[in-house]
């Protein structure tokens, strides 16, 4: 839970930057639905941490082009944002474990 809570801080601090204050709420207001323990607040965090992750690929691939257009160099860029879309998938994912599936089993 804490890596999806880390996964949230930053991509709402993401869209903070882009001055989105509804997005930015909206993202740190998501790890509350841990508190709700129903199946489906799990499979909509899972899919949010998803979402989370195409939204940083996408900067990457913005940021990557920006910069090698302007013959900038653009390396380290694209490791930290690959970086953190891998951060969200993972967060994601370990929604899958087991002590997730048992905390919300049948509900």
């Amino acid at each position: 839970m804490t890596l999806y809570v880390a996964a949230a801080l930053l991509i709402a601090a993401h869209f903070l930057r882009l001055g989105d204050i509804v997005g930015t709420v909206a993202c740190l207001t998501a790890p509350a639905l841990f508190l709700v323990r129903q199946r489906w607040s799990l499979l909509l965090l899972e899919g949010l941490a998803y979402v989370a992750a195409v939204i940083w690929l996408a900067t990457a691939w913005q940021v990557v082009a920006l910069r090698w257009s302007l013959g900038r160099p653009w390396h380290l860029a694209a490791v930290i944002l690959v970086g953190v879309a891998a951060v969200s998938v993972l967060a994601g994912s370990l929604l899958h474990s087991r002590t997730f599936r048992l905390h919300y089993r049948g509900r």
